[in-house]
């Protein structure tokens, strides 16, 4: 027998409760305005506008053209685009986002059960990615996947999400464990869910469109000589989808296209507006167009593509229009999002 055992520790009496040994899932995307109104939005461009990582022009030259001519002229057009898509719920990209986080919690059980929380942030606006960061924390989750809702990586999307993460940690003196879910571009989960999706969507149509874009949120083309993956991933995405979906719809063309231009820099090309109106020029009379790279349907879809494409192809000559919905919280969408995190999570639970 030991003559010196161990001593047995206890908590003393007055030391704080110490929370700890859930495992968390925090769901991020861009962001969002609290609000369709032009103060709000502002508010929202000062702070999206402002990360280096998204403009990657010098402060000293990039701030005055921000502070004295952007914000004083873009905020009142953006909130009349954001009032169009604005619903009871509100911002589309947030409510979108948060019944993804609902549903993806539904799937591993309550927390009390699973052992498994999961979240959602945005990473310009409300909720914050330091305030989930922080409750996550206090209800007891010392292991955090933080999981960026872009497929495909960028350095104005993927890096600045974590970077903002980064921030957060640096912050804490008792850090959780972090992993991060990586790009998916090329997920078998992430094509297939896509190519069920779309064909249910193109399904329901009254006829198969003759021409199916695949638009991508544009970048400036300098990201790219500068070494960021983006279009490439983008290009992959393009290429496994439109080789799933050609057995379906053998006569539907497909084409990638890149969209959301801003500024007079040189963007990645095609621009979809330009493709939109050249078809409809070239006697194409009937268009879908599908929106891959975006997790959630948001402005830049259900405004820019949805209404403004709409009304750019009938004006050129076309006739029939579809803007296809994003995976969302589908049943297609929520099958590939529950594979990818149980993957990253492996060994955690």
């Amino acid at each position: 027998m030991d003559s010196n055992p161990e001593p047995t520790m206890h908590r003393p009496d007055d030391h704080p409760p110490a929370s700890h040994g859930r495992v968390a899932v925090l769901l991020v995307n861009l962001g969002t305005p609290d609000a369709p109104t032009t103060p709000a939005v502002k508010r929202y461009l000062k702070e999206f506008l402002s990360d280096r990582r998204v403009v990657e022009i010098p402060p000293l030259i990039w701030q005055p053209i921000l502070r004295g001519i952007i914000l004083n002229t873009r905020p009142k057009k953006s909130a009349h685009a954001y009032s169009q898509v604005w619903s009871a719920d509100g911002s589309p990209l947030a409510a979108i986002t948060r019944r993804q986080a609902e549903a993806l919690q539904a799937r591993f059980g309550p927390p009390e059960a699973s052992g498994v929380v999961v979240d959602w942030a945005m990473r310009y606006g409300q909720p914050s990615i330091p305030d989930r960061i922080a409750a996550l924390k206090a209800q007891g989750c010392d292991r955090i996947l933080f999981a960026p809702l872009y497929p495909q990586y960028s350095g104005a999307t993927t890096a600045t999400a974590v970077d903002a993460l980064a921030a957060t940690l640096s912050a804490m003196r008792w850090q959780p464990a972090i992993r991060t879910l990586p790009p998916y571009h090329d997920a078998p989960a992430y094509i297939d869910a896509l190519a069920r999706d779309l064909t249910r969507q193109i399904g329901a149509l009254e006829r198969v469109p003759e021409v199916l874009l695949l638009s991508f949120h544009g970048m400036p083309e300098r990201t790219l000589h500068l070494g960021d993956p983006y279009h490439c991933h983008c290009r992959k995405t393009a290429r496994l989808l439109a080789e799933a979906l050609a057995p379906v719809f053998p006569r539907m063309r497909i084409d990638t296209t890149f969209q959301s231009r801003f500024g007079k820099a040189k963007w990645l090309e095609p621009a979809t507006d330009v493709i939109i109106a050249a078809e409809g020029q070239a006697g194409t009379r009937s268009m879908a167009v599908a929106m891959p790279g975006f997790s959630a349907d948001c402005l830049e879809t259900l405004e820019e593509i949805a209404l403004q494409g709409r009304d750019t192809f009938v004006e050129a000559g076309g006739e029939t229009y579809d803007a296809l919905a994003c995976l969302n919280d589908s049943q297609a969408g929520m099958d590939m999002l529950e594979t990818l995190v149980r993957k990253e999570l492996a060994g955690w639970i």
